[in-house]
């Protein structure tokens, strides 16, 4: 079973490696600086968000990084995954299933009601997996963003 340990400000040399694999995978233009900035306030406790370690604590596999929201059609607290890299060594051994079985069970025990994993167009292994997962693709949804 694969491990999913809550990150804390001391892991933040580990996470910040991590992170800048999957912005290099991704196409995100971002330096380590910025990285940490961003990723600090979630450390350090801020209530709109968490990151979870994947694998050991000392040597992590990977990472994922929740946003946390309210929705009253949701009824209460929602959360949605932000990013979810796992290296690309260890791909297809079935990590990122259990990660995706085990999170939801954590996040209801602490009141959430729903987590959302927004997936790129296209992407059908990702729906697959999904789908195994019991997530419902929202095809009457589409996200939209506004940076600020």
């Amino acid at each position: 079973m694969t491990s999913l340990h809550p990150a804390g400000p001391d892991d933040l040399a580990r996470l910040v490696p991590l992170a800048a694999a999957f912005h290099a995978e991704s196409g995100i233009d971002m330096d380590d600086e910025t990285r940490r900035a961003a990723l600090s306030p979630l450390l350090d406790g801020v209530p709109h968000g968490a990151v979870y370690l994947i694998g050991p604590a000392r040597a992590p596999i990977g990472y994922i990084v929740l946003g946390f929201g309210w929705s009253v059609r949701l009824g209460g607290l929602r959360a949605e995954i932000d990013e979810f890299y796992i290296r690309a060594s260890v791909r297809g051994r079935g990590i990122g299933a259990e990660v995706l079985s085990t999170l939801p069970r954590r996040l209801a025990q602490a009141g959430v009601r729903a987590l959302h994993l927004p997936l790129r167009q296209g992407d059908e292994a990702a729906r697959r997996l999904c789908a195994r997962q019991r997530f419902e693709v929202r095809d009457d949804m589409v996200l939209t963003t506004r940076p600020l």
